[in-house]
Order: structure tokens, then C-alpha cells, then sequence
């Protein structure tokens, strides 16, 4: 039935039903494309729906399963080219700016003026938010990635100390898997072997060495000794992963942390959301802390949501929900549940867990010394093409196929034929 054609009984009778006279003709609603499906991440993102849902615009889910978004974009690329694309798609790194060059995103440029987002997003995130000055995405987090998450139980039952430094770490884990546990939980898909390799990078080489091999991509610092000690501990490390770990998914390799089946896991601040999704706490049921020898430094990613062109009937709801992101409310009712922390500056910190505030502690000390780096793992530190190209040598290493010594020279070879 048409609004025009109703009566005021009729019109009063939807009142008395809890409608309103707008839900009744068409309610806004939003299409959202991300991979938020385990269920640290689920739980995060309905903070977002509910925000969204008190401004009568409605969530309509695209889930593709998978951390790291490649499906993801597999999946965006046949809507895009079929001409309908979804009103915002979580993305990282350089993969925005890929889509950014192909002028199909939305311009967020007043809105963004309004609410004066220039002054609170730090100028790492906003090189991925921006494009040639226009803003065209809303940045939800800041993940960092060279985290340890350690069972603390086992930690304690086997008088194990945080180690700070690669020997005090392999004793570490010689402890637990001496035990009987799992040393390291891991799943074998080629973004966590690469999540693992940034650390092992950083620990190695330090801020300098990360700079020039992960993002220069110098080849004499891919090609040099510091690089073969790298895949020389990414082999020590495959001796304490069980043998099941090919093909799991990240967030069952941090439910064997948290089940007491495993010691440790590599992996970004992401992996909070399932311990405290578990109901568990931190520095009482489990431990966070830097990859030892990173301590000084933090590689990241950023979530974003990147708008894409929609039609005049769908602009406004789309700008509620990139007004609903960056709202400091939401950024740290958000981040206190996902594990990662604010994309503002000026966001408090009463609310985060003892992880959470250790995360946003270290993320600042980080940007002030000038030791916070985009992470290669994650699409923030080269294009997708030269993190592919790095991703396949590294896999390949990490499973037997090639030394030490041919892997440092595949690695070289194929960041060449990358770019």
C-alpha cells in the first residue's frame, strides 16, 4: 500500500506497531563487503550494525570468510564489473590504492571537513585513506602485528619468562614443546607465514634492515647474509608448528592457545578478539607481548572502509555509516572488542584492557621515534603484486621447497620480476 493512499487511521495504526512512515516506504540500508567472520571480529562489527540501525538505516552482510582479504577482493572485482558495486568494502593497504586509481570510489571530502577527521588520523593512515587529496575511505583500526599471544597457564606451569630476545624465545619454546604442547600454533596459509617473516625481519635486522628489504625493496638487503639468518629462523621456527597445520584457519590456531593445546601464536593484535571472546583475560588466562627483539618498533595494518561510487538514493546512508566509523564513540567501542586500537588520536584509552592500552602505549612511542612501519604481510608496505611475488618464496621456503640460500635468491629474483 502507498503512503498517499493511506488514511490517518492507517497511517496511525503503523505508529501503534513501532513503524515509522519512512521504514514503511523504504528504509536505508547499507551493503557491506569484509572478511569480520570469526568471532572476536563478528561480535566487533555488530557494534557497528546496532550504531547504524539506531539511525534507521539497515546492515545487508557480504561476508567472505578468509583473513587477509584476497577473497575478498576476487569477490568485489566480479560486482564492480558487473556495475554494481557495494556501498563500502573493508580493504588494506596498497589494495586501496589500487582501486583508488580506477575513479569508482566516493568523494568523503565534506564530511570529512565537518567533522575535522584531517586532525585526528595520523598521516600513515591517511596515505591509504586519501587519494590525490580526496578522502575516499573511513579508517576503523589500527592492528599492529608483531604480537605474541602465549597461554599463560603453560607459561607458569613451565616457569617460562617473556622473552625479549630470539635465544630466550627458541629456549621458550624448546620448554613447551618438551612438554608436550604444541610450541606454536600456526595455520599454513601463505598471509600467516608472511605474518610471522615480518617479525622474524624486524627481530633480525632491526627498523633499518625492515626498511630497506620490506619497503625499499633493496636488493642488497634481500640479497645479504642478514636475510639468509631471517630464513634460517623461519626454519627453526617450522620444527615447533604441529602437523596439522597446513590450511588452518588463523582463528582455530589461537583457539589452541587459549584451549591450552599450544604455547604460543605469531600473529596481530586481531587474535585479542578471540581470547576475549572466550572470556578470557589478559595477564591473567593469557600474555601479550612484542616478537622478541621487536620491542622498540610496530609494523601495522589499517582496516578501512572504502566508499564506492552508489547512486543518489544510497549517498546518505553511506555517509551515516562513514560519519558511524570514525565517531570516537564507535572507534573505541570498536576497537576495545576487535583487539586492535582507535584510527584517532584523540581517542581515551579508560576503556581498553591491559593489551589494548600496551598496544596504544607502544603504537605512539612507535610513531614518535619514527619506527612504525606498514606491515609487508598485510598489503601495507608494497603493492599487492611484489607482497604475492614475496608471499610464494616464503611459503615455499617455510614448506620444505627450497634452503636457506635458495630462498634469499628467489626472493631476490622474484621482487624483481614484481615490479
Amino acid at each position: 500500500m502507498f503512503l498517499g493512499k493511506m488514511t490517518r487511521a492507517g497511517i496511525g495504526m503503523i505508529a501503534a506497531l513501532g513503524l515509522s512512515t519512512s521504514i514503511a516506504t523504504a528504509q536505508e540500508s547499507v551493503e557491506v563487503l569484509h572478511w569480520w567472520t570469526a568471532g572476536g571480529e563478528a561480535k566487533a562489527l555488530q557494534v557497528l550494525k546496532k550504531d547504524l540501525e539506531s539511525q534507521g538505516v539497515s546492515w545487508n552482510d557480504m561476508p567472505v570468510a578468509g583473513g587477509g582479504g584476497e577473497q575478498a577482493m576476487t569477490v568485489l572485482r566480479a560486482r564492480v564489473t558487473s556495475g554494481n558495486a557495494p556501498t563500502a568494502v573493508q580493504m588494506l593497504g596498497f589494495d586501496i590504492k589500487d582501486w583508488a586509481g580506477e575513479d569508482i570510489l566516493a568523494n568523503l571530502d565534506e564530511l570529512a571537513a565537518k567533522e575535522g577527521w584531517d586532525d585526528v588520523v595520523p598521516d600513515a593512515l591517511k596515505d591509504f585513506s586519501k587519494h590525490d587529496g580526496h578522502w575516499i575511505a573511513a579508517p576503523v583500526n589500527v592492528h599492529s602485528t608483531n604480537w605474541v599471544w602465549a597461554n599463560k597457564a603453560i607459561f607458569d606451569e613451565l616457569g617460562i619468562n617473556q622473552p625479549t630476545d630470539w635465544n630466550e624465545l627458541i629456549a621458550a619454546l624448546d620448554k613447551i614443546k618438551a612438554a608436550g604442547y604444541t610450541a606454536v600454533a600456526h595455520g599454513g596459509q601463505a598471509w600467516q607465514d608472511a605474518t610471522i617473516f615480518d617479525a622474524v625481519v624486524m627481530a633480525t635486522g632491526g627498523p633499518d634492515f625492515y626498511q630497506a628489504s620490506m619497503i625499499d625493496t633493496d636488493p642488497d638487503a634481500l640479497g645479504s647474509d642478514t636475510m639468509k639468518t631471517v630464513f634460517d629462523r623461519m626454519a627453526q621456527l617450522r620444527g615447533y608448528v604441529d602437523d596439522n597445520f597446513s590450511g588452518r584457519d588463523w582463528n582455530l590456531a589461537t583457539a589452541m592457545v587459549i584451549n591450552k593445546e599450544a604455547g604460543v601464536q605469531f600473529m596481530g593484535d586481531w587474535a585479542k578478539g578471540e581470547f576475549l571472546n572466550a572470556g578470557k583475560v589478559p595477564d591473567t588466562d593469557f600474555l601479550c607481548f612484542r616478537f622478541p627483539g621487536t620491542q622498540d618498533a610496530v609494523t601495522f595494518n589499517s582496516d578501512q572502509f572504502v566508499m564506492f561510487k552508489v547512486g543518489e538514493d544510497r549517498q546518505d546512508a553511506q555517509m551515516k555509516l562513514a560519519s558511524a566509523v570514525m565517531s570516537p564513540t564507535f572507534q573505541s567501542a570498536f576497537n576495545v572488542v576487535k583487539g586492535s586500537v582507535p584510527a584517532r588520536t584523540d581517542v581515551p584509552n579508560d576503556a581498553f584492557d591491559a593489551c589494548g592500552k600496551k598496544g596504544m602505549a607502544e603504537l605512539a612511542a612507535a610513531n614518535k621515534k619514527g619506527t612504525l612501519f606498514g606491515s609487508m604481510a598485510h598489503g601495507h608496505s608494497v603493492p599487492a603484486g611484489v607482497k604475492n611475488a614475496m608471499y610464494d618464496v616464503i611459503t615455499a621456503h617455510f614448506n620444505g621447497e627450497y634452503d636457506s640460500a635458495t630462498a634469499v635468491e628467489e626472493l631476490v629474483n622474484a621482487v624483481e620480476s614484481a615490479q
